[in-house]
């Protein structure tokens, strides 16, 4: 359900800014989206897991958040983040 260490090195190496950059919203966005697709694929066993299912629910508003953040500073950023990632919208 976790992303390992070695997968969320290279999510923030493919997504940081500049080198040691890890809390740039790229970065936390592109994590979040990792952990949001590996709890998709959860629920498709697990569909009674509700309490699992509230964290899944915290992601995607935190994501959805920061989106918005990145949307409202610097919309090329917020463009090539939501391609790369294939988001929607």
């Amino acid at each position: 359900m976790s992303v390992t260490a070695e997968k969320k090195q290279q999510i923030i190496q493919d997504n940081a800014q500049a080198q040691g950059d890890t809390g740039s919203p790229e970065v936390q966005v592109a994590i979040l989206t990792e952990r949001i697709r590996n709890l998709t694929d959860h629920f498709k066993d697990h569909h009674k897991d509700n309490h699992s299912r509230r964290g899944l629910l915290m992601m995607v508003n935190k994501r959805r958040k920061l989106l918005a953040f990145l949307k409202k500073t610097d919309v090329e950023r917020y463009n090539a983040l939501i391609q790369k990632l294939g988001l929607r919208k």
